[in-house]
């Protein structure tokens, strides 16, 4: 009888099979969107974090460091805005003892390898010493310091340290100073605040506008080069505030390596060099005798004829010849109209005026580098004259720009300051409220009087007001050289209101084809000063305004004299000429 065989057990096998590799499949998925679903909870709880938790000034990087947890020897220094001017950073620097050297001279030529720059007869020399000390080379790179040591010479040491680094090179380096290889400060505001800096984390904050710096460092050096001098110097000052916004200084040096340049250039022309800075003083002038009521706006003097005192003839460089108002002195410069107001006034009255606007004494300002005022021992009615069109009274470019400050503010004096302030401070009256009216108006109109010498920088929409000044030199045998001469320009704006002092001045400037041959401060300053504001008002946020409106003409419109009838009448044309062609 035919046995059947069993069933198959087979398909069960492979089915129990299937239902093992779905149940694994099913548990990695479940890991693998677990996983998922924690990654995404990580994500989303940092992305709540950083959008609506963290401090929205914490850095964004993972390698960024909070400016506290970075410890220096000495502080930062950055500007208004917070812009970094100078900083620590570490560096290494190579020494060695001659003492463990096995071979001086092996050690200097290998180390020669690494640093070709310097001479391996000099340092084996050096390294020969009775000694047990020596420096070799300072703020090694990585690189180098890697290589040095994979020299293997005993006796080498390495040593960590701190250097002064300043990130915009030369544009603040006669603000700044500079630092000597122990990082001690040696001159400017690394000098004045030394203790300071090496004291306290938290950076020094200055009242420089790096942004203006760079304007006015450029258009004063192109202004140098275009004409040739031997140098210059520029201020923007904060009228209200005395902040200075931007103090140039050329030829300069590079602070992160000062020995590099000559000598010379370390000599701070804005606030150290002390210059006669000619008919800018002739704002100061006109503002005296308002002042004190020895002339009226609607008053002058007659400027027919030159002006003789003992040996000494006093000339204007482009005489009217004729009766002159107080407004015609002004822009026309008349050297013997100023002269005239000025012995008005008398030497007394003059003394005491310079004295209230701190042209006799050195700035109380942060640098340790500014200059003292040279002026006449003794005080007689020829130096009253002369004084009166800037000369025999020498002061500092920050000088003039303060006073000029002190005379459109309302008439207190400015203490100019290169930090930033938190508020005004409140200075002494120098002038009323009235003169600094009149001089902001005799400025504005000196700037759009087809005769006037501000003509070159009036900018339109900012209502530019300003005065030049050239003055001569005195040369080694104490005479003034003709040819070598002092050209400044110096403005404000808006004149409305004004917001900043401008001034600008050439060292010895040399005439071109394009000036006629003329160096004076209308011709080389004037011109260098209007592009300066053009640039930085924008910065400042000043709006541009019309001046044709009615309530700027009103503010700044001057009545025509009411002496010497012949003359009112083409003075009442150029003012109308000036302001339509504004």
């Amino acid at each position: 009888m035919r046995r059947e065989a069993p069933p198959s057990s087979g398909p069960t096998r492979a089915d129990g099979v299937f239902r093992q590799a779905i149940e694994t499949g099913r548990t990695r998925l479940l890991i693998t969107g677990a996983v998922m679903a924690l990654a995404f909870v990580a994500v989303s709880g940092r992305l709540v974090d950083v959008a609506a938790i963290a401090d929205p000034h914490e850095p964004r990087q993972l390698t960024a460091v909070r400016a506290q947890e970075v410890e220096t020897e000495r502080a930062a220094i950055v500007d208004r805005n917070g812009v970094l001017l100078a900083t620590s950073l570490g560096t290494v620097s190579l020494s060695a003892n001659p003492h463990k050297l096995l071979d001086p001279v092996e050690a200097a030529q290998k180390i020669a390898t690494v640093l070709p720059e310097l001479d391996p007869e000099r340092l084996a020399s050096r390294l020969s010493k009775e000694t047990g000390f020596v420096w070799i080379h300072r703020n090694l790179t990585p690189r180098q310091q890697e290589r040095v040591n994979r020299l293997g010479i005993p006796g080498v040491e390495f040593h960590k340290r701190e250097s002064r680094v300043y990130p915009q090179g030369r544009l603040l380096s006669h603000v700044l100073g500079y630092t000597d290889v122990d990082n001690k400060g040696i001159s400017g505001l690394e000098k004045s605040f030394d203790e300071r800096l090496r004291a306290r984390d938290e950076p020094l904050r200055l009242s420089i506008d790096v942004r203006m710096q760079h304007v006015l460092h450029e258009e004063l050096q192109g202004a140098i080069d275009q004409f040739s001098a031997i140098g210059g110097a520029g201020v923007v000052l904060d009228v209200k505030t005395g902040e200075v916004a931007a103090l140039v200084s050329l030829p300069d040096f590079d602070p992160n390596h000062p020995t590099a340049d000559p000598q010379e250039t370390r000599f701070n022309r804005a606030t150290l060099g002390v210059y006669e800075l000619g008919s800018t003083f002739k704002i100061f002038n006109t503002a005296m005798a308002l002042d004190a009521g020895t002339v009226s706006m609607a008053g002058g003097y007659d400027a027919s004829k030159p002006l003789r005192v003992a040996n000494y003839t006093i000339n204007d460089f482009h005489a009217e010849n004729r009766w002159l108002s107080v407004p015609e002195i002004f822009i026309h410069s008349s050297n013997i109209g100023s002269a005239k107001m000025a012995l008005e006034v008398g030497p007394a009255g003059q003394k005491a005026f310079m004295q209230r606007m701190g042209f006799l004494d050195r700035l109380d300002l942060e640098v340790g580098e500014t200059g003292t005022p040279q002026y006449p021992d003794i005080w007689r009615p020829i130096n009253t004259m002369t004084i009166s069109f800037g000369h025999g009274l020498s002061v500092t470019p920050l000088h003039l720009a303060s006073g000029v400050a002190s005379m459109l503010n309302g008439g207190t004096r400015v203490s100019p300051t290169l930090l930033k302030r938190d508020a005004a401070p409140v200075g002494a009256r120098v002038v009323s409220p009235d003169v600094s009216t009149a001089v902001r108006k005799l400025m504005r109109l000196n700037t759009i009087d087809p005769e006037g010498s501000g003509g070159n920088a009036n900018v339109p929409g900012y209502v530019v007001g300003g005065k030049t000044g050239t003055a001569e030199k005195i040369g080694a045998s104490g005479t003034y050289a003709r040819k070598a001469l002092i050209s400044s320009f110096v403005a404000a704006f808006p004149m409305t209101d004004p917001r900043y002092v401008v001034y600008a001045v050439l060292d010895e400037p040399k005439g071109t084809k394009e000036t006629l041959n003329y160096a004076t401060g209308g011709w080389v300053a004037a011109p260098m000063v209007g592009r300066v504001i053009e640039r930085i008002a924008p910065i400042a946020g000043i709006t541009p305004v019309d001046p044709q409106d009615p309530s700027v003409r009103l503010a700044l419109a001057i009545q025509p004299p009411m002496q010497e009838q012949k003359h009112l009448a083409s003075f009442e044309t150029r003012m109308a000429s000036a302001i339509q062609t504004d």
